[in-house]
């Protein structure tokens, strides 16, 4: 069973000449038990997919299914089973890795 799975999942952002197109037709899926992972050099898509899979932004077209569930159709489902805690180096001055860390367990403690 694919846990994640997207359909020629695609994100533009403005139009005509200020069109950016930060996600073109991908195509993926991870199966239940497979360990994936996502890298890419900054602005190579990552971040706009997770939103994508967790309908926090609606793609420009194709589609997304998570845990079986539609990521449009069924989003309040599937945000009671998975989370998302995004961390940027930098972005609190004087914060560093462990400390998202940790803040993430904390979270990730509170929400069960």
């Amino acid at each position: 069973m694919a846990v994640i799975e997207t359909r020629d999942l695609t994100k533009i952002y403005g139009s005509g000449r200020q069109e950016l197109r930060a996600l073109d037709q991908l195509n993926l899926q991870v199966q239940q038990g497979e360990i994936f992972g996502y890298l890419g050099p900054n602005g190579a898509g990552k971040t706009t997919t997770i939103r994508l899979l967790l309908d926090l932004i609606r793609p420009s077209s194709g589609s997304a299914t998570v845990l079986g569930m539609d990521a449009q159709a069924e989003s309040v489902a599937l945000h009671k089973r998975v989370g998302f805690f995004a961390w940027r180096t930098g972005a609190v001055e004087g914060a560093d890795r462990r400390a998202g860390a940790a803040s993430g367990g904390r979270f990730a403690r509170r929400r069960r």
